[in-house]
């Protein structure tokens, strides 16, 4: 039941039909006794700077999640961002301030690179294909990036933004090989997928299937489905996959030390989850 006394947590993206995140966090909330509840907020692009202004300025806000296509647009609205959210160049939470100002983090990479690892799968000296290079794939490089891999592969369809995540990644890694330019599979012990394909029906698969080796690991941000065609096709040749909503559950537990609620873990989230496709 939201009351007066219910502390909001916007969830701000468009179109809002594919969210997940209210259906994990709000039974938490309920099973935990807190008062809180995220709310899904569809905001256009170019209407996103004077909608995050205007939030800032309510008293019952805790802050917002973020989500496409806001991710990389966040880095120049808020007065502060930490250095994770600098390095993958986009914010996906926003915290409100006691003083009124919004402070700027960054968990979709840690989230995703969690999921592998607690899936058994080192990261360490391995070589990683990573096409999509918004706000998701670049936070994704760069949580890949310390977790150890010797090699990356970037690759999107917007030449400038790849190239400008590649400067970033050789800066604070400069032991990383990073190249860009190519999508194919072969030889990547790791391959992600951070693009929107796979949200709609007919979408080209983001990878040519027949050269991704069943001994790779597959991972995926869509969440239109759990097994997205990619993740499908993936897990006919043998390969071991992780679905988009993996990373969700492996990054809330962070989110809600950001927002000041305390800690979960992926299996008391899941416990409680009423995720709906």
């Amino acid at each position: 039941m939201i009351s007066g006394k219910t502390t909001l947590i916007a969830h701000l993206g468009y179109p809002t039909e594919s969210f997940k995140a209210p259906m994990i966090y709000n039974p938490w909330f309920e099973r935990q006794g807190i008062d809180a509840v995220v709310m899904p907020m569809g905001v256009k692009a170019e209407h996103y700077p004077q909608v995050l202004k205007s939030l800032a300025q309510l008293t019952n806000l805790r802050g917002a999640l973020v989500t496409m296509p806001h991710k990389v647009t966040t880095m120049g609205l808020v007065d502060e961002v930490t250095t994770t959210a600098r390095i993958a160049g986009a914010c996906n939470a926003v915290l409100l301030r006691p003083d009124g100002s919004l402070l700027g983090d960054q968990f979709d990479g840690a989230g995703f690179v969690r999921g592998v690892e607690r899936k058994g799968r080192s990261l360490q000296g391995t070589r990683v294909l990573v096409s999509g290079a918004g706000g998701v794939g670049c936070a994704i490089a760069a949580s890949l990036a310390a977790a150890g891999v010797a090699e990356m592969a970037l690759f999107d369809l917007n030449a400038a933004s790849v190239e400008a995540l590649a400067t970033r990644l050789r800066s604070h890694y400069p032991q990383l090989k990073v190249s860009t330019g190519s999508n194919d599979p072969a030889g990547f012990d790791v391959v992600v997928n951070a693009t929107p394909l796979g949200m709609k029906e007919g979408d080209p698969l983001p990878f040519d299937v027949d050269r991704i080796s069943p001994s790779s690991f597959v991972g995926e941000v869509v969440m239109k489905s759990e097994y997205t065609p990619l993740l499908r096709a993936a897990r006919e040749k043998g390969c071991m996959v992780q679905v988009g909503t993996d990373m969700l559950f492996e990054m809330i537990p962070a989110y809600l030390e950001f927002f000041g609620f305390g800690s979960a873990t992926p299996e008391e989230l899941r416990a409680v989850a009423q995720i709906q496709y």
